[in-house]
């Protein structure tokens, strides 16, 4: 891999299929995996955003791996008073062995990144969510056992970082994405003009039950993102008729599986009946962020990673 993992276009063919195979090992191994691949080496959590599954799958993944984990809240650094982000990188360079960093400005944690000596990994920007779609694809490919040809439906705000990182994800692995909202939330030109390694397909298609047709799995995402508060009634409007309910299931394939990364508003982007159901694997999604996340670490960090 290269140095930082700031979003999936840093990520080849081969960096996916190390990940899946390293994930794969260390989550049918676990606990008795060995504590090896950070043993001395010290991680730094840099979080501006609230976060639960992210934080803690990390600092899990860590201390598993043989490392140990510093949590710096952004507002209690010199960041907070007015140090620059390039001076923070240089100092942090010299202390910890990589940083990772879940902030609001994409651009924030691409200066971090270029002033940084040590990885930086993109815990969510509001670009970007590499490590929750690497995830997706690792959990996508137990399912199907395959991507390339598979089908996905991402229904909601689909200019956010969550499709975004699809979009990029499904350019690199060859999976077919339709994306489905209102006009006002499709995707930008620009993400879709993209070109990836891979044959996958991305399509926008603003009629719910027509991009989940024959669809392998559903994906959706909270309406509001942090940071869009203020817009809550608006995109709640906006957005019900993309609610991934009990009907839109229905129009997909009878085996389809369910995705959602997490928290989710019940009710709102996704119903309690869809969310509990048999088709959900939303739990499992959950679990194999650690799983992921710890490959990417070991590849990131241990020059002796098979």
């Amino acid at each position: 891999m290269q140095k930082d993992l700031v979003s999936i276009q840093e990520v080849t063919v081969e960096d996916l299929r190390r990940i899946f195979e390293i994930a794969t090992k260390m989550k049918s191994e676990r606990p008795s995996y060995p504590l090896k691949h950070l043993q001395g080496k010290s991680i730094g959590l840099i979080f501006s955003k609230s976060s639960t599954r992210t934080r803690v799958s990390f600092e899990v993944g860590i201390r598993e791996l043989g490392g140990a984990s510093i949590f710096l809240d952004q507002a209690d650094l010199q960041l907070g008073r007015g140090e620059t982000i390039a001076d923070t990188a240089q100092v942090l360079s010299r202390y910890l062995h990589a940083v990772i960093i879940r902030t609001h400005e994409h651009a924030e944690l691409v200066e971090f990144a270029k002033f940084s000596t040590i990885p930086v990994i993109n815990a969510l920007t509001n670009m970007f969510h590499p490590c929750q779609i690497l995830t997706d694809l690792f959990t996508m490919n137990e399912y199907s056992e395959k991507l390339e040809g598979v089908k996905m439906a991402y229904l909601g705000d689909c200019a956010n970082n969550t499709s975004n990182s699809l979009i990029l994800a499904a350019k690199l692995s060859g999976f077919d994405l339709v994306l489905s909202s209102p006009e006002e939330y499709a995707p930008s030109k620009a993400m879709m003009d993209y070109s990836g390694p891979g044959n996958g397909s991305v399509a926008w298609e603003p009629d719910p039950f027509k991009a989940v047709k024959g669809a392998d799995y559903i994906y959706t995402d909270v309406w509001v993102s942090m940071g869009y508060e203020k817009e809550t009634a608006k995109r709640k409007k906006a957005l019900m008729p993309y609610q991934v309910s009990r009907e839109i299931v229905e129009s997909a394939k009878s085996n389809v599986k369910i995705m959602h990364c997490l928290p989710a508003k019940r009710g709102e982007e996704i119903s309690d009946e869809v969310i509990d159901g048999h088709s959900s694997i939303v739990f499992d999604q959950a679990e194999n962020r650690l799983h992921v996340q710890k490959a990417i670490l070991a590849l990131l960090l241990d020059e002796n990673c098979p």
